[in-house]
């Protein structure tokens, strides 16, 4: 891989940035100081898997760095965040904070929300670059549970239930398919398990059946579960079984 895509790739700045760090000699490869912005390094992606080869082993790839830091090559990056409310999901926009926005540290290139939750809902949004695993996720036909705790301005019973169970045909444009609906102490408190991810789609089932949803906070998605140590906008990578988990699907 050039040079260059490699640090811009690694969030280490634009292209053009990238360039002047390099003429400038702000950054080496194994110990070395690089000249040319075209210049190949190895990385662990320079050998596609297949039946008789794996990655490039880690003592053959090469070491860069920009002023004297390391950047390491990940192909992908998954963190898992506590969405607060107030944020949107999505990648960037001219006039309100995106959930990429809560990110602080040095941004892999790429990254995008795995689903969207609504402005006003708060929990769990795993965040990454990898776009198959994306598609893993968020398949209806692969069986990847959602389970969501909602308050809702009255209580419900046995008879939303049976319509959650079923399927509900909410309106013209949304049908959704069966669905757990938990009631939980408090009647108008629930934990709903859901395998889509359609615009509105919890609000607009509770519509369906005549209640308001007051507030909504995601809890899980497959084997994800949302770190309750991690106060609303704080976000942490996955650690190694939870990354085992979701490969896994």
């Amino acid at each position: 891989m050039r040079l260059d895509k490699y640090l811009a790739q690694m969030g280490a700045g634009t292209r053009s940035e990238i360039k002047k760090a390099i003429r400038a000699g702000r950054v080496t490869v194994n110990g070395e100081k690089a000249a040319d912005p075209a210049l190949h390094v190895r990385v662990p992606e320079s050998i596609k898997k297949n039946e008789n080869a794996g990655t490039v082993p880690a003592e053959e790839t090469d070491e860069v760095c920009l002023d004297g830091v390391r950047i390491a090559y990940e192909q992908y990056v998954y963190y898992l965040m506590n969405k607060p409310a107030g944020v949107i999901s999505a990648t960037e926009d001219p006039s309100q904070r995106t959930v990429l926005d809560l990110i602080d540290e040095r941004q892999r290139k790429g990254l995008f929300p795995v689903g969207r939750l609504d402005k006003d809902t708060e929990g769990l949004l795993l965040i990454t670059n990898d776009g198959e695993l994306a598609h893993r996720l968020l398949s209806p036909k692969r069986h990847v549970d959602k389970v969501y705790f909602a308050r809702l301005d009255g209580p419900v019973g046995e008879k939303e239930q049976k319509l959650f169970a079923e399927g509900l045909r909410v309106d013209e444009t949304l049908t959704a398919l069966p669905a757990g609906l938990e009631i939980l102490e408090a009647a108008d408190e629930v934990r709903v398990t859901i395998r889509e991810g359609k615009f509105h789609q919890i609000k607009r089932m509770f519509a369906a059946v005549g209640r308001e949803v007051l507030y909504l906070k995601r809890l899980s998605m497959g084997p994800l579960s949302l770190d309750e140590s991690l106060e609303p906008g704080a976000y942490r990578r996955l650690t190694e079984e939870e990354e085992s988990a979701i490969m896994s699907l």
